[in-house]
């Protein structure tokens, strides 16, 4: 069982407050002043990652508070706990264990006393030799053209995760074209049919359970467009399925043998490293996907072995406590200046915000602090001609991660000097701001009127002093993509525990789906229910 560790009543964290709000007064700049050494003593490097969190408000002192906070939380336990197997996830009685899906070491990893290996590495090999198959041509369409076309119909874990990683990886696609569909407005399936020959398309069916609103309207609907077609002895050529409800999966009309699994144990927004990642190893070949689970797999090593001043996640989390409990920021930014990252925020805005949008702690009681930040963010340097007004000169302050790559994918170094010398230039304007005094200096310099000079300098002022973690790695391929889910899906699952939260359950997601169905059934003609005037007279104009 996990802690039921309350911050709020923590002396360390009493200590921290004071500590932070101190440093905050002093500014980051002036500690840059201070210490020319400051960023060697608050960056990490691990493998071919580099994290600088010397522009986020930390101090030896401050470190020394969030490392007491961690150890009165037991994170260590909790940690072991997870990786062991244990029924953390204790509102659904379930094990959390993902982390058994990237375990490429070989090692056992056992849940109740059994090695959940065997299961894990029977479904990595039915994923490669179906994706063999249709990269060599021997998986065909019922008339007997190859596979040059993927649809993937699934939503939230189901969809998020494996778009992300697809676009992530675009130079290393070596397979059919894929595409993904989520949404139950129809215009996403429509025009994604008319983007594609059907007989050169295969269909990937998400759902753990089959029954997903959403995710079975869609492929009910591509299933009718197939069959109308080629007719329904078609449907085992281009349907496969990722599910856990076989014999539903069956009466689709789906061969037993293209059912890919996964379990219970295994949450939706973590699922992308199980069988659900299918659609990402047709794209990048199943070589690569491994390498994207051996990347994860680094990372949970790491996770769980290195010491907290030296553990990245860890450290990201903690730092999390200083922005959100201590002083109240409302949101957390996520900035990848990599174009092939721009669905990370999206795909992280779940990731976090389903995992620590909780009110209600492991003890059953309303907790009595702020749980998960808002997340969200877009790629750089978009996001500069559309927020970054926000970030630099806003009430807001806003802390934010900056992820950069050194060696693009691509050959254009012109451009990438150029998104680099961005992304290095926010984090540093974003800390260091622009006094009056600067101002004024450069105005005079073109010499205006001092008439003009004045009225503008407060405008043209930035206060500074707003904070950045900068993760610069290598090459954006398909192990460091794997190191950098892993580390964010890390960090999500100790904020969870410094929260005292339960991380992986999502039941605020329930509700208005529930509702959805009462309302569809009234829309479509059937019992009219008791609802406020407002609801009611909504429903009254949307009935078809």
């Amino acid at each position: 069982m996990l802690s039921r560790f309350k911050i709020s009543q923590s002396s360390s964290f009493q200590t921290l407050c004071k500590q932070v709000r101190d440093f905050q007064k002093e500014g980051l700049k002036h500690q840059f002043e201070l210490d020319p050494n400051r960023t060697s003593r608050f960056s990490l490097e691990f493998q071919s990652f580099y994290f600088d969190y010397s522009k986020h408000y930390v101090s030896d002192e401050i470190l020394a508070s969030l490392e007491k906070i961690a150890n009165e939380a037991k994170m260590g336990e909790a940690i072991e706990e997870m990786f062991a197997g244990k029924a953390i996830n204790e509102t659904e009685n379930r094990s959390v264990f993902h982390v058994a899906l990237r375990n490429t070491s070989g090692s056992p990893m056992k849940m109740d006393g059994v090695d959940v290996m065997p299961l894990v590495t029977k479904e990595w090999k039915h994923m490669e030799d179906f994706v063999e198959k249709v990269h060599n041509g021997s998986f065909q369409g019922y008339t007997g053209k190859p596979i040059k076309q993927v649809i993937n119909i699934g939503i939230g874990g189901s969809d998020l995760g494996p778009v992300m990683v697809t676009e992530g990886l675009v130079p290393f696609h070596c397979g059919p074209k894929i595409r993904y569909v989520s949404n139950v407005d129809g215009a996403h399936l429509q025009q994604t049919l008319d983007e594609v020959d059907i007989e050169e398309t295969l269909f990937v069916i998400v759902s753990k359970t089959f029954t997903t609103q959403e995710t079975m309207t869609n492929a009910l609907e591509a299933k009718r467009v197939l069959v109308e077609k080629l007719g329904e002895d078609a449907v085992a050529n281009h349907f496969v399925a990722v599910s856990t409800n076989t014999q539903a999966v069956v009466d689709f009309g789906i061969h037993q043998e293209n059912i890919f699994t996964f379990w219970d144990w295994v949450g939706g927004r973590y699922s992308l490293w199980s069988s659900v990642g299918l659609s990402i190893a047709l794209a990048v070949g199943w070589k690569n996907f491994y390498e994207l689970l051996k990347g994860a797999h680094e990372m949970d090593k790491h996770f769980r072995t290195a010491p907290v001043k030296q553990n990245i996640p860890l450290l990201q989390a903690l730092i999390g406590i200083i922005y959100n409990n201590v002083l109240d920021f409302q949101s957390y930014a996520i900035l990848p200046y990599a174009q092939n990252l721009h669905r990370l925020p999206a795909y992280l805005q779940q990731a976090d915000m389903e995992s620590s949008g909780k009110s209600i702690g492991r003890d059953g009681k309303r907790v009595e602090h702020q749980t998960g930040p808002v997340i969200w963010g877009e790629a750089g340097t978009n996001g500069q001609h559309a927020f970054y007004q926000f970030l630099h000169q806003g009430t807001k302050i806003i802390p934010a991660d900056i992820i950069a790559v050194r060696h693009p994918e691509h050959n254009l170094l012109d451009h990438h000097r150029k998104l680099l010398a961005n992304a290095i230039a926010q984090a540093e304007a974003l800390m260091n701001g622009k006094s009056g005094e600067e101002v004024a200096s450069e105005f005079r310099l073109a010499a205006p009127p001092e008439e003009i000079i004045n009225p503008l300098i407060a405008h043209k002022s930035f206060e500074g002093n707003r904070p950045t973690g900068f993760l610069l790695f290598d090459q954006l391929n398909p192990r460091n993509l794997g190191m950098l889910i892993a580390m964010y899906e890390d960090k999500i699952f100790a904020q969870g525990i410094l929260w005292n939260v339960f991380s992986f359950d999502q039941w605020g997601v329930e509700l208005g789906k529930q509702m959805a169905k009462t309302i569809l059934n009234e829309i479509e003609g059937g019992k009219k229910e008791n609802h406020d005037s407002s609801t009611a007279e909504l429903v009254r104009r949307c009935k078809s």
